[in-house]
């Protein structure tokens, strides 16, 4: 057990260290400051005031990621250097193969899935009589965890074996055993078992959808809209020509911003599955390599060529606000 009349003491001194060197950091900031004028002492004042985020976005983040680019070159233990051998093991060994599978099922159905659904159900429920509650409905997964859903989940996904009068516990099979089939160990059953987490993800991801693509659908104009009703427009030419084109900038977004959020799943698998029965992913796969497996250079290359796979969402992203800014 750790000591934690010893460790308490120190750790209030740390924080009052910590306090007492950012009061100086911005005593000396303010300081210097003061000494200029003129435009050319607003030039150095924000310059002076952009210099501790900058220095912690080097500590914290540069030589980090520098860090682990340099690792990945070398072997498990981190001594001997293999120049590409890992990025060669992620994409040759059958596991680590498995694991770019499963990484592809989920950056391509979940932020589709969960945008098309927060679209529709934006659109359904805009204007109606329980909009606010129909809203709040959809949005309360957001309000939990990754890991509080994935216990949830853990739970509606429960197998307990057909013997007797042996209740489900879990609603899936329970509703099996109702239609009059055998329950059945979803969570063990590849790839499906991939596929009910990705569901999980796209229960939480939906919400934040709909949120944001119901305030685009209310930015549009009314006057467009009942000009497009005087001509007699039905509700599909409706969304494909009105809706759907004054929201593709949103649209654009709220995909990149669940694509990389799903890049980046860790909890819901670690939580569900704990990546066994082939249902790893980049994320969760650093972290196994790294801490379970103690291979601290496969680790380091798995945590690179996620960074990577990150760049080209957020380069897209970045493209499609400055076109939309710019038209």
């Amino acid at each position: 057990m750790f000591n934690t009349a010893s460790t308490t003491p120190e750790k209030i001194l740390q924080m009052l260290a910590a306090l007492l060197l950012f009061a100086a950091v911005m005593g000396v900031i303010l300081f210097i400051a003061g000494r200029f004028g003129g435009k050319r002492g607003d030039k150095v004042v924000a310059y002076l005031y952009l210099l501790p985020a900058v220095l912690m976005l080097a500590v914290g983040l540069v030589y980090p990621g520098l860090r682990t680019i340099y690792q990945s070159f070398f072997d498990a233990a981190g001594t001997a250097f293999i120049g590409f051998d890992n990025y060669g093991t992620i994409f040759t060994d059958k596991d680590q193969l498995t694991v770019l599978r499963n990484t592809v099922f989920w950056v391509v159905v979940t932020p589709f899935v969960a945008t098309a659904i927060g679209l529709v159900y934006a659109i359904l429920v805009d204007k109606s009589r329980f909009e606010s509650f129909a809203k709040a409905l959809i949005f309360l997964p957001m309000s939990i965890s990754f890991v509080a859903a994935g216990v949830i989940w853990k739970f509606v996904y429960e197998y307990r074996p057909d013997q007797g009068n042996v209740k489900q516990i879990g609603l899936v099979n329970q509703l099996i055993v109702w239609l009059g089939g055998k329950p059945v160990q979803l969570l063990i059953e590849t790839p499906l078992n991939t596929f009910l987490l990705i569901i999980v993800m796209i229960w939480i991801q939906a919400g934040f959808a709909m949120t944001i693509l119901s305030a685009a659908i209310k930015a549009i104009p009314d006057d467009i809209i009942e000009a497009a009703r005087l001509d007699g427009v039905n509700a599909w030419s409706m969304f494909r020509k009105i809706t759907l084109p004054s929201v593709q900038p949103t649209v654009v977004v709220v995909l990149t911003t669940i694509g990389i959020g799903t890049l980046k799943v860790f909890d819901i698998v670690r939580t569900m599955t704990g990546g066994n029965f082939e249902t790893s992913v980049v994320a969760n796969e650093f972290y196994r390599q790294t801490f379970n497996a103690d291979n601290q250079g496969l680790g380091a290359a798995l945590a690179v060529l996620l960074f990577v796979l990150v760049i080209p969402i957020v380069i897209y992203n970045i493209r499609s606000l400055r076109r939309s800014e710019a038209s």
